[in-house]
C-alpha cells in the first residue's frame, strides 16, 4: 500500500473520532451548574446591561417622587399670585427648622434624627386675563387641591386669607376645630407675619431674584410682613403626618 494511502486512512480515521467525539458532546447531558455556567457565559453582559438601566430608571423615579428624600416633620404651603424667591423659602424652612432650638420645643416630630421642614408653593392667578398667567394660575390651584386632599400641609402661608377661606373653608378656629359652614371669615384664624413676634424675628436675611429678566434684590422679612399664617382643620379622621405636634407648634407661635 502506497504511504500516501495510509496517512490519507489515517486522516480519515482521525476525522471521524473528531466528529464521534463532538456529536456525543452535543448529546451529553449536561448538569444544571453546566447549563447555568453555558448560559452566564452568552447572556453575562445581557444581564449587567440590564441591571445598570433598571438602576438608573429606579433612581430617576425615586427622585421624581420624592422616594429618596427624607420625610420632612411638617410642611408650609404658600398660596399667592408671585411665587416666594427661593433665597427666601431656603431661609424660611432653615429658620422653621431650628425655630425649637430657642424656645426648647422639639421638632423632631418623625424621630429620624433631624428636622425637616418643606414650603409647597402655589403661586399663580387663574384670573388673569393673560393667557400664560392664567395657565399657570390653574395649574397651580389644581396641585394645591391635591396638597389639601392628600393632608400634605399643615400649615397655610396666605397673601389673601378672606379668598382663600371663602374658596376651601380649610382655616381651623383657635381651638382646632373646623369652622361652621356659614363661616367664611379669618377672624382669629390667622397670623398676620408681622404682628407675630415669633415670626417676625426669624433671621431669613437677603434674596435675590429675576423678575422680568432683571436682577432684583430685598429683604426676606419685608417681603413675608405682608402675609398671614393658618393652620387647616380636619372634617373627618384623614390627617395630616404628625398633626397633634404641629398643633402644639401653632400654641406656640399663638402664645408668643
Amino acid at each position: 500500500m502506497r504511504i500516501g494511502n495510509i496517512e490519507d486512512m489515517e486522516n480519515t480515521e482521525n476525522a471521524e473520532t473528531l466528529i464521534a467525539l463532538i456529536q456525543s458532546e452535543k448529546h451529553r447531558h449536561l448538569s444544571r451548574l453546566e447549563k447555568w455556567k453555558n448560559w452566564w457565559h452568552y447572556y453575562k453582559w445581557y444581564v449587567i446591561c440590564g441591571i445598570i438601566l433598571a438602576g438608573i430608571a429606579c433612581n430617576l423615579a425615586g427622585n421624581a417622587l420624592g422616594l429618596w428624600q427624607p420625610a420632612p416633620d411638617f410642611q408650609i404651603a404658600y398660596v399667592g399670585e408671585t411665587a416666594l424667591p427661593e433665597d427666601t423659602v431656603s431661609a424660611l424652612e432653615n429658620a422653621f427648622a431650628s425655630m425649637g432650638q430657642d424656645n426648647g420645643f422639639d421638632l423632631d416630630f418623625n424621630r429620624d434624627g433631624k428636622v425637616i421642614v418643606k414650603v409647597n408653593q402655589y403661586a399663580g392667578n387663574s384670573q388673569s386675563a393673560d393667557s400664560d398667567a392664567h395657565y399657570y394660575g390653574t395649574a397651580a390651584e389644581i396641585t394645591l387641591i391635591g396638597d389639601i386632599s392628600d393632608g400634605d400641609s399643615y400649615f397655610f402661608l396666605l397673601e389673601n386669607p378672606d379668598s382663600f377661606q371663602q374658596t376651601h373653608q380649610l382655616l381651623a378656629n383657635p381651638d382646632g376645630s373646623c369652622p361652621d359652614k356659614a363661616d367664611d371669615s379669618v377672624s382669629d384664624k390667622v397670623l398676620l407675619w408681622s404682628d407675630t413676634p415669633v415670626l417676625s424675628e426669624l433671621e431669613l436675611g437677603s434674596y435675590s431674584a429675576s423678575l422680568f429678566g432683571q436682577r432684583t434684590t430685598g429683604d426676606s422679612q419685608e417681603l413675608l410682613a405682608r402675609l398671614y399664617l393658618g393652620r387647616r382643620c380636619f372634617y373627618n379622621d384623614t390627617m395630616t403626618d404628625n398633626a397633634e405636634q404641629c398643633s402644639a407648634l401653632w400654641n406656640l407661635l399663638t402664645d408668643s
